[in-house]
């Protein structure tokens, strides 16, 4: 019988988690969100009543539930990408050490508070 070596200890679990569900709140959504923002309402495909229109958005924004949705989506979308662009450094050959993990993961968590300090200050 062999001996057992204790587990190696891992903090990778939280990004997994965030890097799942913002991929899932990107496949959900993100297209949706990029038609009615990028191309829907520049186009003016809204008619008259443009539900984003600014003063439409300013108010959904100062709406509590609105802003933490705003909120959500913003720092899921950044935690998905920081952790995709972390692996893909490694698939590039790129030596991962605490420098990179620090500008992958540093950007999200920075990102991440400045859209709830803005989103805060509305």
């Amino acid at each position: 019988m062999k001996p057992t070596r204790p587990l190696k200890h891992s903090n990778q679990a939280p990004f997994w988690m965030l890097f799942g569900a913002g991929g899932m709140v990107s496949a959900l959504i993100g297209a949706a969100l990029v038609f009615l923002t990028g191309l829907a309402g520049p186009l003016g495909l809204f008619g008259a009543a443009n539900p984003i229109a600014y003063e439409n958005l300013l108010a959904f924004a100062r709406n509590p539930l609105g802003g933490l949705f705003i909120f959500i989506v913003i720092a899921l979308f950044l935690w998905h990408a920081a952790h995709r662009i972390y692996h893909t450094l490694h698939d590039f050959g790129i030596h991962l050490n605490a420098f990179w993990w620090m500008c992958c993961y540093g950007v999200a968590a920075l990102g991440s508070t400045v859209a709830l300090v803005f989103l805060l200050r509305i």
